[in-house]
C-alpha cells in the first residue's frame, strides 16, 4: 500500500471503514515495514505476526481505529501471550497472562497489537539505551538518541511502522521522545488514563498514553481510554465533550507565558533557543497575548524533594519483585545505574520519604499557583536537541554522571508530572543537522481541551507531517 504512510490512524480506519483496506492489509504492511526498518532501528523488541493476522482476520471492535495496527511498550503494560520485560534482566521475558487495562480499552478501540516496543530499564532515563534490551535509534539520524523511556514507540511512529503507539510519561517519557523523533505527545491530566500498576506508580506521577503523527489521533485515542473510574482516589475532571471536537475549534486569545530558563540555569541550544522564539513570534500572530514568565519556583528544591519520592517509589516497586524472585538481583541483572539509585534510596528514613511527599505537595502548590497568571505555559521539551547514542549510558556510567548528564538535556518535563497537569510537546523546530525539536505546552489541572485546540491551530499553521525521516 503506497498509501499506509500517508495516513494517520484515524485516517487508516477510514479506510477499513470504507472496504479500501483490510485490517489484514494493514497489518501486513506494519510487518514488513518492521522486517525492513527494525534492524537499523531496535524500536520493536517484541512481534507476534501470527496473533496479530489473526486478531486481523477475526472480528474487531467497532472502535474510532477498527484495524490499525498498534503497539504496547514494554512497561508495566501487559499483553496476554507476551513477555512484558520492563527493560530489565532481572524481570526477564515472563509471559503475560492476561491483558492489563489499558491493552483492555486499546483493543476494544479496534487496534491490533503487533508486539512490544522498546524502553529501557524500568523507564527510569530520558534515552532508550538499555542492556538487556539494547539501544533504541532515531530514524531521522541512527547515530542519534529516540528518546526515552517510550523511545521505542516514538521510533517506530517516526520511522512509518505503526501511525501511533503507546506510550507513558513520569517525568517526561511521553514528550521527550516525541520532542526528539517529530510527534505530538500529550501526557494527559493525572488520573485521566488508567494504569495497570499503582505499586510502580504509587504517587501517580505516570499518565499512559500515546505519540502519534497527528494532533486528531491523540484526541480520540484519549477519548477511547479515558475512562472515568469512581473507585480512583484522584479522578481527573470529567471532559466538557470528546477532545476530537476540540482539535478543530479555535483556542480563542489565550495568554501564553514563555520560560526560558532550565532548572540549572545552562543556556539553551541555539536551536532550541531559535524555535521558542520561532513559536512565540507564530503565538503572536495567531492573536495570542505572549509573554516572559515569571516562574519564581527553587527549582532545586523540588528536584530534590521529588527524587526522594520518585526513588523510594521505585525501590518499593523493586522490593516487590526482589521479593516475588526470592533474592536480590545480581551481577548485570541491573544497570549500575539502577543499581545506584536502589542502594542510595534504601538508607532513606520513613521521615525523609514522609517529608518529601510533604514538601512536594508545597512545591505543587506552589507550581500551580502561577496559572492565575496564564492559560498556557510555554517552554522547550529540551535544552539541546538530541544526544547521541552513548551519551547517557546508563548501563556503565555512576548514577551521578548520568543525572549530570541528563540535566544537561533534560529537566523542564518532570514538574508537571508533579502536579499532574496535561502537558504536550508539539514538534515545531527543526536542528541545523535535521533532527526535531519540539516545543511544550502546559495547562491547567484537567484542561487537555485548551491545549488540544492550541495544538491543532499549531497544527494548521505549522504542519509537520511531512518532515519525513531518512528512514521511511
Amino acid at each position: 500500500m503506497d498509501a499506509y504512510e500517508a495516513h494517520d490512524a484515524l485516517g487508516l480506519a477510514a479506510l477499513v471503514r470504507a472496504k479500501k483496506a483490510t485490517p489484514r492489509e494493514l497489518v501486513d504492511e506494519a510487518l514488513a515495514r518492521i522486517e525492513q526498518r527494525n534492524p537499523r532501528l531496535n524500536a520493536v523488541v517484541h512481534v507476534d505476526a501470527d496473533a496479530a493476522r489473526k486478531a486481523a482476520e477475526g472480528p474487531l471492535p467497532d472502535g474510532p481505529f477498527k484495524g490499525v495496527p498498534f503497539l504496547i511498550k514494554d512497561l508495566h503494560c501487559p499483553v496476554a501471550g507476551m513477555p512484558m520485560t520492563d527493560g530489565s534482566a532481572f524481570i526477564g521475558r515472563k509471559i503475560s497472562e492476561n491483558d492489563g487495562v489499558y491493552t483492555t480499552l486499546a483493543k476494544q478501540a479496534g487496534l491490533v497489537i503487533l508486539g512490544k516496543s522498546n524502553t529501557p530499564e524500568f523507564g527510569i532515563p530520558g534515552t532508550t539505551e538499555g542492556r538487556f534490551l539494547g539501544p533504541c535509534r532515531n530514524p531521522f539520524d541512527t547515530d542519534y538518541s529516540s528518546g526515552g523511556s517510550s523511545g521505542g514507540a516514538a521510533s517506530a511512529t517516526a520511522a512509518g511502522i505503526v501511525p501511533m503507539a503507546h506510550a507513558s510519561d513520569g517525568q517526561g517519557s511521553i514528550r521527550i521522545p516525541a520532542c526528539q523523533c517529530n510527534l505530538f505527545g500529550m501526557k494527559p491530566t493525572r488520573g485521566r488514563t488508567p494504569t495497570d500498576d499503582a505499586y510502580a506508580t504509587a504517587y501517580e506521577f505516570t499518565s499512559q498514553h500515546v505519540v502519534s503523527r497527528s494532533v486528531r489521533d491523540s484526541a480520540a485515542m484519549l477519548d477511547a481510554t479515558g475512562v472515568d473510574d469512581p473507585l480512583v482516589s484522584n479522578r481527573a475532571p470529567a471532559k466538557v465533550r470528546p477532545f476530537l471536537d476540540d482539535v478543530n475549534d479555535a483556542p480563542g486569545r489565550l495568554r501564553i507565558a514563555v520560560f526560558r530558563t532550565p532548572p540549572r540555569d545552562l543556556p539553551l541550544h541555539e536551536d532550541v533557543a531559535r524555535t521558542l522564539d520561532e513559536t512565540a513570534s507564530l503565538l503572536g500572530k495567531l492573536g495570542h497575548d505572549v509573554f516572559a514568565a515569571d516562574f519564581n519556583v527553587d527549582w532545586r528544591g523540588y528536584y530534590r524533594v521529588q527524587g526522594y519520592v520518585t526513588g523510594g517509589n521505585f525501590a518499593a516497586m523493586l522490593a516487590r519483585e526482589v521479593e516475588k524472585a526470592g533474592r536480590a538481583p545480581e551481577g548485570e541483572e541491573i544497570e549500575t545505574h539502577t543499581r545506584g539509585i536502589w542502594e542510595a534510596v534504601q538508607r532513606l528514613k520513613g521521615a525523609d520519604a514522609f517529608g518529601a511527599v510533604r514538601d512536594l505537595r508545597g512545591y505543587v502548590r506552589q507550581i500551580m499557583a502561577h496559572w492565575d497568571q496564564w492559560d498556557v505555559l510555554l517552554c522547550p521539551v529540551a535544552i539541546t536537541p538530541p544526544p547521541k547514542i552513548g551519551y547517557i549510558d546508563t548501563p556503565n556510567l555512576e548514577p551521578r554522571e548520568v543525572g549530570k548528564r541528563q540535566s544537561s538535556i533534560f529537566g523542564f518535563t518532570p514538574p508537571y508530572n508533579g502536579t499532574g497537569q496535561p502537558s504536550m510537546s508539539v514538534p515545531l523546530g527543526m536542528s541545523q543537522n535535521g533532527l526535531p525539536i519540539g516545543m511544550m505546552f502546559t495547562g491547567r489541572f484537567g484542561d487537555e481541551a485548551t491545549l488540544f485546540r492550541l495544538a491543532g491551530q499549531l497544527e494548521k499553521a505549522a504542519p509537520w507531517a511531512e518532515r519525513y525521516p531518512t528512514l521511511s
